[in-house]
């Protein structure tokens, strides 16, 4: 599937494909963090049929409906202790941009990226290089704890 991103100057991004029926299907970023569902005119690829807003929660909510790694829910099921949690990037974040290693995330707070969801994408295991981007959502292992202190890096630094 070929996600086309296209930078909306003063607003944020655009990410979408084309879906089999011939719409485009997609997300704006906003960049103060907040998120449209947007779905083409069936007759012209360039209107606008439908623009839905949507909270962090609510996109998060709607990538798990879709699908967005079952990682979690096995890892619930087979580790008692460990828990998992799926931390938003938000655009202009201090790590948008910047590589999930500059995040120290693992040494700061002994949390692990264990994928990170990008437009519909799961990359797991990403490695220190991996470039995280606003609007990416970060699949997160570790304590209670620790996932709490890791949702405030990346939001502060």
């Amino acid at each position: 599937m070929n996600v086309e991103v296209t930078p909306l100057p003063g607003i944020g991004t655009r990410q979408d494909f084309e879906s089999r029926s011939g719409r485009r299907i997609g997300v704006i970023t906003h960049r103060d963090g907040h998120f449209d569902l947007i779905v083409s005119k069936a007759d012209d690829p360039d209107s606008c049929a439908a623009s839905i807003p949507l909270t962090v929660e609510e996109s998060a909510a709607l990538a798990n409906l879709l699908g967005a790694p079952s990682l979690v829910a096995q890892l619930r099921e087979q580790a008692t202790g460990v828990n998992t949690r799926q931390l938003p990037l938000a655009p202009g974040s201090p790590f948008d941009g910047r590589t999930l290693g500059d995040t120290a995330l693992r040494t700061r707070t002994a949390v692990s990226v264990v994928a990170v969801v990008r437009a519909g994408t799961v990359h797991p295991s990403p490695r220190p290089d991996f470039v995280l981007g606003g609007g990416d959502m970060l699949v997160t292992v570790g304590t209670t704890d620790g996932l709490a202190l890791a949702a405030d890096v990346l939001d502060r630094g």
